[in-house]
């Protein structure tokens, strides 16, 4: 697949006719604002339904947080389904939307040209003792990290064959552009512009200052192989935060990209950088100058 081949945003006009809902789940207030959307779409003429992905949709709603949309990443991208995003707290990276613009959205979607993103995902398998897991699936991030917390993880990585090195650290975050603002940037991997198609391996609180972060290409094959120092030690793969798998020695997890994008609704009103400065507390020029 060449990821080059395929543009990262593009202007399109979307043929509505079933959208999902998908609230945060425990939480009055975006269950109410589901509703106040349903009524408002049916109205229209749109078919609602709520809570799951059902077959043909047009769109998937998301009510809630980052942590929402990524739960519902992988099925949206296996459909190609449009995603968009609403924020019920403060402003997020991928639900960047706030409840009071959803509306005003929602009537743009249905009369007129929106901006569309294809975020690149990544896909990961485990192999262990000659068998092989299915692939699952990620937005933001792979991540191996330790489940004893006084040794350091062995993680012998390669990139389509070639050796990169031996990490010895408290786990790797495989992030996708993505994810480069979740855990990776907490542990010191660099932001990428999400429009690029890289795999970035981020070690996690490595043993050698020399073990620093890399950005491969999408299109590269990478795996690690856990080396443990003790015949019960194991590593925890996390993907997108949930746990899935356990590493013994000698298990490989194996990271590509995926074959499907996710595609993301986005505003016309907050670029990437607005989203950054906002969530990072950067302030403009002007303000950084001042005394």
């Amino acid at each position: 697949m060449s990821y080059a081949a395929t543009p990262f945003r593009v202007a399109r006009k979307l043929d509505i006719h079933r959208v999902a809902l998908i609230p945060k789940k425990d939480e009055r207030r975006p269950r109410e604002f589901a509703d106040t959307l349903g009524r408002w779409l049916r109205q229209r003429g749109v078919e609602v339904c709520e809570d799951t992905i059902c077959a043909d949709l047009d769109l998937i709603v998301v009510l809630g947080g980052d942590g929402t949309l990524l739960h519902i990443a992988e099925a949206a991208a296996r459909h190609s389904i449009p995603v968009l995003g609403i924020n019920m707290g403060n402003l997020g990276f991928l639900t960047e939307l706030t409840e009071p613009e959803t509306l005003p959205a929602l009537e743009r979607l249905l009369t007129s040209e929106v901006t569309i993103e294809n975020r690149l995902m990544l896909r990961a398998r485990l192999h262990s003792q000659g068998d092989h897991a299915t692939y699952r699936y990620a937005l933001n991030d792979v991540v191996i990290t330790k489940n004893v917390l006084d040794r350091l993880l062995n993680l012998s990585t390669t990139a389509d064959g070639q050796p990169i090195t031996t990490y010895r650290a408290d786990g790797l975050i495989f992030s996708s552009p993505t994810g480069s603002t979740a855990y990776n940037l907490s542990a010191g991997g660099p932001l990428v512009y999400p429009g690029l198609a890289t795999i970035t391996v981020t070690p996690i609180c490595p043993f050698m200052l020399g073990s620093r972060p890399i950005i491969l290409p999408a299109d590269m094959t990478i795996a690690t192989r856990y080396q443990a120092t003790g015949s019960n030690d194991r590593a925890q793969v996390i993907i997108d935060g949930q746990p899935f798998w356990e590493m013994a020695d000698g298990d490989q997890l194996e990271i590509k990209t995926a074959r499907h994008f996710l595609r993301l609704v986005v505003s016309s009103s907050r670029d990437y950088f607005t989203i950054l400065r906002n969530k990072l507390h950067w302030g403009s020029p002007e303000q950084s100058g001042r005394r």
